[in-house]
């Protein structure tokens, strides 16, 4: 359980304007909806998905790095990388499994398969939306495991998107329908305090020191 008095202690040394948008932004993320990339080579390209996933309100980013392991870019992501969480997986079985257990279907996002397009896309359900490397798109385990297909209409010459541009379109079209809807998608009280506490870290200076004289005034 989160420390609230350690909490507000510490919101003490934000500015009012800082823990009024801590407030409103932890109010808008959610966990019903999370992404993971499968070795993604272009390293813009994870950092400009982790930037949307804030966008966006999706809270929990998922890396496999099985071929390919790169760190973020911090100037495309801006910031993003202290605001979502990032679950890295050496192999993507590990992946699909991690998820899985959290009760989310494995949605594989490609333009080659008939079935779901994105606009008729079911969005009440618990998700994980996988997309795939710059060139290849999803491995067959992906694909072979996946409850759906999804797809992002398209009327051009060209057959695919820019992976990090597909994420934007997928999640800005989902995120907004599940606002709009009935469905209990925001983080738990506790979630959204455990999350409060760590943007405080993150952001405090001289944490270490603070902490200190917290517990000395408190004992």
């Amino acid at each position: 359980m989160t420390d609230i008095k350690l909490l507000e202690y510490l919101e003490t040394y934000l500015t009012e304007n800082r823990r009024t948008r801590f407030n409103k932004v932890i109010k808008q993320r959610t966990k019903h909806f999370t992404v993971a990339t499968e070795d993604v080579y272009q390293l813009h390209n994870t950092s400009a998905v982790m930037r949307s996933c804030d966008v966006f309100g999706i809270q929990e980013l998922n890396i496999v790095e099985e071929v390919n392991t790169k760190s973020i870019d911090r100037e495309i992501a801006m910031g993003a990388q202290k605001w979502v969480d990032l679950n890295r997986f050496h192999s993507i079985k590990d992946c699909i499994a991690a998820v899985k257990s959290q009760g989310y279907q494995i949605v594989a996002t490609t333009p080659h398969t008939e079935d779901c397009e994105l606009q008729d896309f079911d969005f009440t359900k618990k998700s994980c939306f996988f997309f795939g490397r710059e060139t290849e798109g999803l491995s067959q385990e992906v694909l072979d495991t996946a409850d759906c297909y999804l797809k992002i209409p398209m009327v051009g010459f060209t057959e695919s998107l820019n992976i990090s541009v597909s994420a934007a379109i997928v999640l800005q079209e989902v995120t907004a329908k599940l606002r709009r809807s009935d469905i209990a998608w925001q983080l738990s009280q506790e979630e959204q305090n455990a999350k409060r506490l760590d943007w405080v870290k993150k952001t405090i200076k001289s944490y270490d020191q603070i902490i200190a004289r917290y517990y000395d005034e408190s004992k």
